[in-house]
């Protein structure tokens, strides 16, 4: 992958952790939260995470 296609998909994966951490906080802020749902959402975001660091520590 170029450059340019990594820093696209660096930044793509940075906003997907976003999105995931603000889903959290909503499900979080529900009056009777759905640990199943969190449980996913987190999953999801540390593997984001993670494929981020690869990236960064590749580069």
């Amino acid at each position: 992958m170029n450059t340019e296609k990594m820093e696209k998909h660096l930044q793509a994966l940075k906003e997907k952790h976003k999105a995931l951490d603000v889903q959290i906080e909503e499900e979080n802020a529900r009056p009777a939260p759905n640990d199943a749902i969190i449980q996913e959402l987190k999953k999801q975001k540390l593997k984001i995470k993670e494929e981020i660091q690869e990236i960064e520590a590749g580069k």
